[in-house]
């Protein structure tokens, strides 16, 4: 009976392509709930028609974040990204930093969509069934669907967030053209798409939100060891992703002010709130309409929820590979290779706040909104630092990337996120919804800088303690190997050492019997046969001095322990060593006894020449090399 296999460690590579990353990722983005949530209140700060044109600014910054984050997964095409590319960039402290930040904002998101699941689910319960159900309750049922998807195969997972996505997007481009059909006052005016003055403050508030509801795009990365091509995939997905969420924003967006009209558009997404889509929806197309919308509002939660539960699973996993988390979360299954270990630690993580809230949260749409915005701050410091980390890392070690990939659109990049990060960080009370003095304001950017914080000494108590470990940080689980240097051994007092032997005077070839380097000619009285040049007065004294190991008389005694006679060398052969003369050191293959010939190499000659004059004394003479 044979012994089961082993859990793997890696992820099945190739079995999503670009179009399922993308998916994966505008799923975690999930445009739909934008749309109920973030743009109506963007119109209730009186932005108006800088609404639309702020999606497409922030598109065109990400689009420029997009260059080097795609650069930096064909380096690293590993499934912790952005905390793979920040500690290539940034050092690795900074890249553990970034996973326990990645961490945190991706659960508080996915906290945050659980808030929002019931209360998109309480209209539909109310006509469907005449019941009304805790937001808790309906929440436990979202949990229990994305644990049973989150351990299936990844393209079985994919394909079912591709469908509910494609079903999201279809839903919101048919409510966008009803409304464009139907403009308010029966026809479309160019104060919807131009705004005659621009406010600054409204526009930094603008970006901020926006900037906010594109957090998720950048979960393409996690994806690499399972895409087709692992080092453009992720690259190309992130391009699409942004591409059509900006896209599909601003269209949405203007088509809401166009059927409200631009006059009316901020009172009524003030009084409206979430539910101006479906109000304006209501009033073009058919009940059933509006009902489908509702529908899709709550399987595109689900779907946001299950991409970013796939989304840290993958991130748990890599932690587990490098053995920063502990080592369990980086087995997956043998079966389909996807990270269970991971899923199901994730899966107890979010049951365990679920658990905590159903008690503790009285306005579960309210808390949730704010655990969304937290989360997507987090998110933004991020982008921050993974595209400074690709300034750095593409620029200190380039490999073929054109001067704008490389340089160009990271220092651009940077630079914007930087600015809309410090507006964002500036109007967070008006993000919240609390008042100025609200202890909010400071108790989220102080979470998020603890949270970063003890990412950092992590990685530091690694370091000291464990520091294979901690240079596997941001490698993808590839073996690190350091060989310590071994410190010198203790040397001995030389008042403790044995004196050499004193020298006497040189004999007619330069050489005296004390020198123990060098060797004699042969027949010599004092020569060894085993060891060439060394007496065995010599050889004894060195072999019975106090603290001399046998590796130590090895390259002097030909081999540790050996002896003429030894295993390795017959009697013929010391014999014929015996026999044979001696090579000078000066020229390889000459003999003592064969006189200098001018003019090329030396052939063999039967007739040996006059001996060769003796050296003078104290002459150098090079060191024979020790067999």
């Amino acid at each position: 009976m044979g012994t089961p296999p082993e859990p793997s460690h890696t992820l099945a590579p190739g079995r999503l392509g670009a179009a399922a990353v993308t998916f994966f990722a505008l799923a975690a983005t999930a445009p739909i709930a934008v749309l109920i949530t973030v743009v109506p209140a963007a119109y209730a700060t009186g932005g108006g028609a800088l609404v639309p044109l702020s999606f497409v600014a922030l598109g065109v910054i990400l689009v420029l974040f997009s260059a080097g984050y795609a650069a930096m997964a064909n380096r690293a095409p590993f499934a912790g990204a952005m905390y793979t590319y920040v500690a290539r960039g940034l050092g690795r402290p900074a890249g553990a930093g970034a996973a326990w930040l990645a961490l945190a904002c991706y659960q508080a998101i996915q906290l945050g969509l659980y808030g929002l699941v019931g209360a998109a689910a309480a209209p539909l319960l109310r006509s469907w069934f005449d019941v009304t159900a805790d937001w808790w309750l309906v929440a436990a049922g979202c949990w229990l669907v994305v644990a049973l998807c989150g351990t299936i195969r990844a393209e079985i997972a994919g394909g079912l967030v591709a469908l509910l996505v494609l079903v999201e997007v279809a839903v919101a481009a048919g409510f966008a053209t009803a409304n464009v059909l139907d403009p308010a006052g029966g026809q479309l005016v160019a104060d919807s798409v131009l705004p005659s003055t621009v406010d600054l403050p409204a526009l930094g508030l603008l970006l901020a939100v926006g900037v906010l509801a594109f957090a998720g795009f950048e979960t393409t990365g996690p994806y690499a060891e399972e895409a087709i091509r692992p080092r453009r995939d992720p690259g190309l997905a992130t391009y699409a992703t942004v591409a059509v969420f900006a896209i599909v924003l601003a269209g949405a967006s203007w088509s809401l002010s166009a059927a409200a009209g631009p006059d009316r558009i901020t009172d009524l997404s003030r009084s409206r709130g979430s539910e101006l889509l479906f109000e304006l929806a209501g009033a073009r197309l058919a009940p059933w309409a509006v009902t489908l919308g509702r529908l899709v509002l709550l399987t595109a939660l689900i779907a946001a929820i299950l991409a970013l539960h796939q989304t840290m699973s993958r991130y748990l996993f890599a932690l587990g590979r490098e053995r920063v988390l502990p080592a369990g979360l980086g087995r997956t299954s043998r079966r389909t290779h996807a990270p269970r270990a991971a899923s199901l630690t994730q899966t107890a993580v979010t049951a365990l706040f679920l658990a905590a809230a159903a008690t503790n949260v009285a306005d579960a749409p309210v808390t949730g909104r704010r655990l969304m915005i937290a989360g997507g701050l987090g998110l933004l410091v991020l982008l921050i630092l993974t595209s400074l980390a690709a300034l750095l890392h593409l620029n200190r070690v380039p490999n073929g990337e054109d001067a704008f990939t490389r340089f160009v659109a990271p220092v651009l990049s940077t630079v914007a996120l930087g600015a809309v990060a410090y507006l964002a960080f500036r109007d967070l009370a008006l993000l919240l919804g609390v008042p100025g003095g609200s202890a909010l304001r400071w108790i989220v950017p102080a979470g998020l800088a603890v949270v970063a914080g003890l990412g950092v000494l992590h990685a530091l108590v690694l370091r000291g303690a464990r520091p294979v470990i901690y240079a596997g940080i941001g490698q993808g689980g590839v073996p690190v190997v350091i060989t310590p240097v071994a410190p010198p051994a203790p040397r001995r007092p030389l008042d403790e050492r044995r004196p050499l032997p004193e020298r006497r005077p040189s004999d007619e070839h330069g050489l005296s019997s004390a020198d123990p380097g060098l060797e004699r000619p042969p027949g010599e009285p004092g020569r060894s046969p085993d060891e060439p040049g060394r007496s065995p007065d010599e050889l004894g004294w060195l072999r019975d001095e106090p603290g001399r190991s046998p590796d130590e008389l090895g390259p002097l005694l030909d081999e540790p322990g050996r002896s003429p006679g030894g295993p390795g060398r017959s009697p013929d052969e010391l014999e014929r060593s015996l026999n044979e003369p001696d090579l000078s050191p000066d020229e390889p293959g000459r003999s003592l006894d064969e006189p200098d010939r001018p003019g090329g190499p030396e052939q063999p000659s039967a007739q040996p020449g006059p001996r060769r004059p003796p050296r003078e004394p104290g002459a150098h003479r090079p060191e024979r090399v020790q067999r």
